[in-house]
């Protein structure tokens, strides 16, 4: 009888971990309104409407200052990928991690 307590209790625990995974963090908020702003400057690399799609599901239970910060990156990455001597380095980077926000919130958290 203890022993079905326990598993009862550990696969509890294991199917709450699971769910706790899902959630995307404010750091990978932040990284994909970047994204957005590399994608608005550097056209034909990355189509900013997938990333927009990811922002708009995981904007929701964001503090208010997590959604100014992620405004600022925004606009950040934007200017910065206006710079051609920084050409390069930015489509790489669409290229490369900011692929990870562009399925939706469901397959980053599988990442």
């Amino acid at each position: 009888m203890k022993f079905a307590a326990f598993a009862l209790v550990a696969a509890a625990l294991t199917a709450g971990s699971a769910v706790a995974a899902e959630r995307v963090t404010d750091v990978d908020f932040l990284k994909a309104n970047r994204c957005k702003g590399l994608a608005t400057s550097i056209t034909g690399v990355v189509d900013p409407a997938s990333l927009d799609s990811f922002i708009k599901a995981e904007r929701g239970a964001r503090a208010a200052y997590i959604a100014e910060r992620a405004s600022e990156e925004f606009a950040k990455a934007k200017k910065e990928g206006r710079s051609a001597d920084r050409k390069e380095r930015l489509t790489a980077e669409l290229a490369g991690p900011c692929q990870a926000y562009m399925g939706g919130a469901s397959s980053m958290a599988k990442q």
